[in-house]
Order: C-alpha cells, then structure tokens, then sequence
C-alpha cells in the first residue's frame, strides 16, 4: 500500500508540476520566431517605404518641373515591386501578431 501511495504521489507531482514540451518550450521558441519576424518585417516596411517615389503627378516641388511619361513609366516597375513588398510585409505582419497574442493567450490558460 504505501508504495501504491508513493507512485500516486508522484504521478500527481507529475501532472501537476511538469507541462508537456510543446508548451513550456515549443511555443516559447515560437513567440520569438514571430517576434523576430515582426522586426524584420517592420525594418523591411520602413525601408521600402523610404524608397519608394513620390506619386504625386505635380512636379517637383523646389523647380516646378513636370516628368515626361517616359521618366514617369521607368520606375514604375520599381515602385511596383516595392508597393508589393510593402503590402506582403503588413501581411505578415498582421497575421504573425494575431498567431503571437493567440499563443500568449493560450500559455497564460495553461498555467
């Protein structure tokens, strides 16, 4: 009896004080993979943004000169690519935040 006692003892001290590796570790290691990625994302977006032309079809401000269709059409591929950029980046973004605060909620339930 008193080793029956014993093993129900630890089997309680088991499932109450050790949670399974895929709580204590893997979400931890997934919440600075996303964090990371939101980072790394939000640089990218600041970057691209920055390197992105002004639209606007006025002209230059300080000398008032118009661009012609031809300097206007060459970096619109460039400016393509850096708006898809953009555009995938807060993407990312978004949906590594809603995964990052779902996995946060989920560890604080645990406990």
């Amino acid at each position: 009896m008193n080793l029956l006692t014993k093993l129900l003892s630890i089997s309680q001290l088991l499932d109450n004080e050790v949670r399974p590796d895929l709580e204590t570790t893997g979400l931890r290691i997934f919440r600075y993979i996303l964090f990371f990625l939101i980072v790394a994302c939000s640089i990218i977006i600041i970057v691209t943004v920055l390197m992105q032309s002004n639209s606007s079809s006025e002209g230059d401000p300080i000398t008032g000169i118009q661009e012609s269709y031809y300097s206007k059409n060459k970096g619109s591929t460039r400016d393509g690519k850096l708006k898809i950029i953009t555009i995938v980046c807060s993407a990312i973004i978004m949906v590594s935040v809603i995964a990052y605060f779902i996995t946060e909620i989920f560890n604080k339930t645990q406990l």
